[in-house]
């Protein structure tokens, strides 16, 4: 009966986390609770980095564009999500799938450029720091931006528009709380399933192994520079800067390695799931507490805007 309705309505069967009905009620807490502080946290950077002129600079107008793509991303998976925890098994219908899964691998492909633009952007300012202003010119962090952006959304449509040539197999149960690529290919059958996958799989590694590549130049070139310098301090600030540059890398590429970089016959769904949990809820939440909880300049913003608003309300 289901294997009917799903063929003949064309849609998705979500499981979520069903196998664990115990779990569902606590997982929505969390969940919601890491929704509603991203949305806070990254809102929040965004408007210090907007208003502050001090923090006009390329560091934070590249801090500014992850905090964006952070909150964009978790949206695109976060309301289903919600809405399949708090109830039985969610149908989607394939098109909004499609929409969904385009949305987040645009969102998730952009975090992976404009990380690595971050980590040429520290490598600049550590190796080369009397050019450095010179180097990053706002026109070219403007550019940079932008190729994040489009990287990602080209990525996202050449993925989706790979995986509507494969058939999929009814029943249409997907094992996720998302419509993920690695599990929506488990449902793919028949076609030139070998070459699609082939395909889908070389624009993975391009998206995700290319900008790892930078990060790595670029904390080599650091890594070089700070052992050249002969100021403890000058070496404190190299570390301060880059290390949670490189907390937030660790954490968002371990997890989308695991979940893009493997064939799909070996992807474990139930692993799966809370691995995609972690880095589409979790690390967006903790993104801008690594970079904000030991920055005074970011402090030292956040106290002159709740003084001016103190002031304003003291005025009127």
């Amino acid at each position: 009966m289901l294997a009917n309705q799903a063929s003949t309505e064309e849609r998705f069967l979500l499981l979520g986390f069903s196998d664990w009905p115990s779990l569902q009620p606590v997982l929505f807490a969390l969940v919601l609770l890491c929704y509603l502080l991203t949305l806070t946290s990254n809102s929040a950077l965004v408007l210090l980095v907007v208003r502050d002129p001090r923090l006009h600079t390329p560091m934070y107008y590249f801090l500014c564009h992850l905090a964006l793509v952070d909150a964009g991303f978790t949206t695109s998976v976060v309301p289903p999500l919600l809405a399949n925890l708090r109830g039985p098994a969610l149908w989607l219908p394939r098109s909004h799938c499609t929409a969904q899964l385009c949305a987040s691998l645009a969102l998730g492909s952009a975090e992976c450029v404009v990380l690595a633009v971050m980590a040429l952007d520290r490598a600049a300012a550590v190796c080369c720091p009397l050019r450095y202003s010179g180097l990053a010119s706002p026109g070219l962090c403007h550019a940079l931006a932008s190729a994040s952006w489009l990287g990602g959304l080209t990525n996202s449509i050449a993925q989706t528009a790979l995986l509507t040539q494969r058939p999929l197999c009814a029943p249409r149960l997907l094992d996720h709380f998302i419509c993920e690529l690695p599990a929506l290919l488990k449902l793919a059958c028949g076609g030139d399933g070998y070459t699609t996958e082939s395909q889908m799989f070389a624009a993975r590694v391009v998206i995700l192994l290319l900008p790892s590549a930078v990060i790595l130049a670029s904390y080599g070139a650091v890594a070089r520079a700070v052992c050249r310098m002969r100021s403890s301090g000058s070496r404190r600030r190299a570390v301060s800067t880059c290390g949670s540059h490189l907390t937030a890398v660790c954490l968002f590429y371990g997890s989308a390695v695991y979940t893009y970089l493997q064939p799909a016959q070996r992807y474990d769904q139930a692993q799966g799931k809370f691995v995609s949990l972690f880095y589409t809820v979790v690390t967006p939440t903790l993104n801008p507490l690594i970079y904000t909880l030991r920055n005074k300049e970011v402090k030292g913003a956040a106290r002159r805007l709740l003084g001016s608003l103190g002031r304003g309300q003291a005025g009127q």
